[in-house]
């Protein structure tokens, strides 16, 4: 048996005899190939072999090189597995920390406290052969990018509050609004089923609760809600008939009060201060409200 030297200095075998005159013919090895017998030393080229004279070419002036043996298995041992850098220490945080803050952005900056907190440590941790400019970068760029978001945070809260506060208070007054137009509704509604009169002051509230949806109407979003409630019945209109009234359009019929059942009477119950940025929410006897200023209650039509 025969070990052979290929031009890749690896060792293929052990083969046979035969085998090696099967690969002469077929040019896998030539005169050249290092050869060694399996339990000797000395690598020799075949040609030195005289058993297998007969099987090589005549020597040509010049020398081929040995040739490789092909399709043969390559010895578990030679094989090297391929070596890689060690991945830096902390990246894998330096990374988390940009997500985190690119993150607050959907996050409303919650994302961005973690982002910090680990772009800091990230900072601060040591590698083996020092601190790995790749993972640096990333560290720094995730705690600026969390720390910025972090800073809008109350910028940010400062811009929208207000808007918010304004917006639920524009909600607040439509409720209101829309309170004053279905108590009018109401007070129309029973005059209609009742010979075209309103009812008696001391009783309005109780006379058209029949007509609302919900006791909620009688109750404005602003006032205190221990009141049963907020609004008050122009007492010049007690009993009187609709069709009486000259300007319905320019006559008070309902107003906002500082509370009570069946409150009735005229300018004296209007509130001290309007709830809705001063303004006081006014129902006229056509049906139509708005939200009247200080300056325009004095000019108020009581008398119908």
């Amino acid at each position: 048996m025969y070990t052979i030297l290929g031009s890749d200095q690896k060792e293929y075998g052990p083969v046979s005899a035969d085998d090696l005159r099967r690969w002469i013919g077929e040019g896998r090895v030539n005169a050249g190939t290092l050869v060694k017998l399996v339990d000797g030393t000395d690598w020799r080229p075949l040609a030195e072999f005289s058993e297998f004279a007969d099987a090589l070419p005549p020597a040509s002036p010049r020398a081929a090189p040995p040739a490789t043996p092909a399709a043969v298995p390559t010895p578990a041992a030679a094989r090297v597995a391929p070596v890689t850098a060690p991945k830096p220490r902390g990246s894998g945080l330096a990374i988390a920390s940009l997500v985190l803050g690119i993150a607050g952005v959907f996050t409303c900056g919650l994302t961005a406290l973690i982002g910090l907190v680990l772009g800091i440590v990230a900072l601060t941790r040591p590698d083996k052969e020092g601190t790995a400019p790749s993972r640096r970068g990333l560290a720094l760029a995730g705690t600026i990018v969390s720390a910025v978001f972090l800073l809008m945070i109350p910028v940010a809260a400062g811009v929208l509050l207000p808007a918010l506060a304004k917006g639920k208070s524009r909600a607040q007054v439509m409720v209101c609004m829309n309170n004053s137009k279905q108590l009018c509704l109401g007070l129309l509604m029973y005059s209609t089923d009742n010979k075209d009169a309103f009812p008696a002051g001391e009783v309005w509230c109780d006379a058209v609760q029949k007509y609302l949806g919900a006791p909620t109407v009688f109750q404005c979003p602003f006032a205190s809600p221990d009141q049963r409630s907020h609004y008050a019945f122009n007492r010049n209109l007690s009993g009187i008939l609709q069709s009486k009234v000259r300007s319905p359009a320019a006559t008070v019929m309902i107003f906002e009060t500082d509370g009570g059942w069946n409150q009735s009477g005229g300018s004296e119950l209007l509130p001290k201060r309007g709830r809705h940025n001063g303004a006081v929410m006014v129902g006229f006897a056509d049906g139509h409200c708005e939200a009247v200023i200080p300056a325009r209650l004095t000019r108020l039509r009581w008398e119908p």
